[in-house]
């Protein structure tokens, strides 16, 4: 018998309706759910640990000859996400030199803050990867990088920083969309086994559209495991989207060549994205 496919989940809410409603019974010993972190997984789809998974953004750039992207799923932003916070003593343009401590959860919110703080405002502080705890974060550091749960937590606390969204930010100097978690699949996977993958991409779609229907299932549970109000999270999850399509793509493609302009990615990046029959490559 083959093993089962590892699919990934990140540690995070806002991946929650990809898999809120998805049907796991129905798929018997064919499948194993993993959760981890944003760079555990990341590391473990690169291994070939996972087969499967919402994966950091930057983290497909890295290993995009070996990866394929579901269309219409994905963790994006036009402008505010709530949950990509940089907490600054000073405002973004006089960051020069001063100490950033980066959350170590996740790499494509690093990049992005390193290309809206270099590409956008010439600030090139000294960036110093640390545990994400705000206030010991704060302790060593001129501002604090959080993202996710983490970040959402801190941001319902007056600490006295000023906070910048990065989301809103990359928009205010983009126009354009943020992806900031892709749906991926190594290669070897789609060769092997494509009528699985078909049945997987179903399913996370079914359960996509299911939990934003009606986000009350995904609001109480939200309140119940990480606090916060109702209207809060019903805002959080109604500001993300999920979709992936053109207008998606093109503000990916705008991120990984600045990536690529700025020496954080080596070469520039090819978006290979599925369907039932092809691949189709996105390239500009």
């Amino acid at each position: 018998m083959e093993r089962p496919v590892r699919i990934g989940r990140i540690d995070y809410t806002n991946v929650w309706p990809l898999f809120y409603y998805f049907p796991l019974a129905a798929f018997g010993d064919e499948l194993e759910i993993v959760q981890q972190l944003p760079t555990g997984l990341n590391r473990a789809m690169a291994a070939g640990d996972i087969d499967i998974g919402p994966i950091s953004s930057f983290a497909y750039g890295e290993h995009f000859d070996d990866y394929i992207l579901f269309p219409h799923m994905s963790v994006s932003a036009l402008g505010r996400v709530h949950s990509l916070l940089l907490f600054h003593r000073e405002p973004l343009a006089r960051l020069s030199g001063k100490q950033i401590a980066l959350t170590t959860a996740s790499a494509t919110t690093v990049v992005l803050l390193k290309i809206i703080l270099q590409k956008f405002y010439g600030v090139r502080p000294v960036y110093t990867p640390m545990e994400p705890n705000l206030d010991e974060m704060m302790k060593e550091a001129d501002a604090a990088l959080l993202i996710g749960d983490h970040a959402i937590r801190a941001s319902w606390a007056d600490q006295g920083y000023l906070v910048t969204d990065l989301g809103a930010e990359w928009h205010k100097h983009t126009g354009e969309w943020m992806s900031f978690a892709v749906c991926t699949m190594r290669r070897a996977l789609v060769e092997s086994r494509p009528e699985l993958v078909k049945r997987i991409y179903d399913a996370f779609l079914e359960s996509k559209t299911k939990s934003l229907s009606d986000l009350t299932g995904l609001v109480q549970e939200a309140c119940a495991k990480i606090g916060g109000s109702s209207r809060y999270w019903t805002d959080y999850f109604s500001n993300l989207c999920y979709e992936f399509g053109p207008r998606q793509w093109a503000g990916l493609k705008r991120y990984y060549d600045y990536a690529a302009e700025l020496g954080f990615l080596d070469r520039e990046v090819t978006l290979h994205i599925w369907n039932d029959t092809t691949t189709v490559q996105v390239t500009e």
